[in-house]
C-alpha cells in the first residue's frame, strides 16, 4: 500500500502522474487529503482524496509515502501531523519516501537528507539540510526518493515503480505509455 498525501496547493502533475504509474504497474494507492477528502491543486483542480489524514493507519502493508511539492502545498504538508508520523514511520522503519518539487524541503528540516543524494526545485536546495545536491532530475538514496519538479513528475514516477517493482517493470511501463 502507498500512500499520497493531498494538502491544499498540491501541484497537480507531481501527484497525478506517480498515483497513475504505481497503480498501472499494480500498487494499491490510497490518496490521503490532508485538509480533508476534496482537496484543491495549485491550478485550481479539485481532487478527492480515498480517504483523510486521520484515517491512515500505519502497519507493516505500507511500501512507500509520497509527498508532491506545489506551493502552498508542501507548507501544509510540513504543518500536518499525520504526514509527520508517517514521515517517521516511514523512517523508522526503512520504508520509502517520494518526495518531489519543493516537497524535499520537508525531509531536508527534519534532518533526513544528511549524507543522502538528494534534489529539488530550484532556489530550495539550502532547505535539503546537509544533503549531497545530485545532477539527475530524480535521485535516489536509500529509502528517500527526489525529484526536481513536475517536468519530471513522469520519471519520478516510473523511479517508484523501479523501487517497489524491478527496473525491467518500470523500462516496460516507459514503453508501453511512449516515454522517451
Amino acid at each position: 500500500m502507498i500512500y499520497v498525501f493531498l494538502a491544499d496547493g498540491f501541484e497537480e502533475i507531481e501527484a497525478i502522474s506517480p498515483i497513475d504509474l504505481l497503480r498501472r504497474s499494480g500498487k494499491e494507492v490510497i490518496t490521503v487529503g490532508v485538509s480533508g477528502k476534496t482537496v484543491m491543486g495549485a491550478h485550481n483542480i479539485p481532487v478527492t482524496a480515498d480517504i483523510a489524514a486521520e484515517e491512515i493507519v500505519l502497519d507493516t502493508n505500507l511500501e512507500m509515502i509520497v509527498l508532491p511539492g506545489g506551493m502552498p502545498g508542501t507548507l501544509n504538508l510540513e504543518k500536518n501531523e499525520y504526514v509527520q508520523k508517517a514521515i517517521d514511520y516511514c523512517t523508522e522503519k526503512n520504508i520509502y519516501i517520494g518526495a518531489i518539487c519543493a516537497a524535499p524541503s520537508i525531509l531536508g528540516h527534519k534532518g533526513l537528507l544528511r549524507g543522502k543524494t538528494a534534489v529539488c526545485y530550484e532556489g530550495f536546495e539550502n532547505q535539503l539540510e546537509g544533503a549531497v545536491i545530485g545532477s539527475s532530475s530524480v535521485e535516489a538514496d536509500g529509502n528517500i526518493i527526489t525529484a526536481r519538479g513536475a517536468g519530471v513528475a513522469v520519471k519520478f514516477g516510473l523511479k517508484l515503480v523501479e523501487k517497489l517493482t524491478s527496473a525491467e517493470a518500470s523500462n516496460k511501463l516507459s514503453k508501453a505509455i511512449l516515454c522517451d
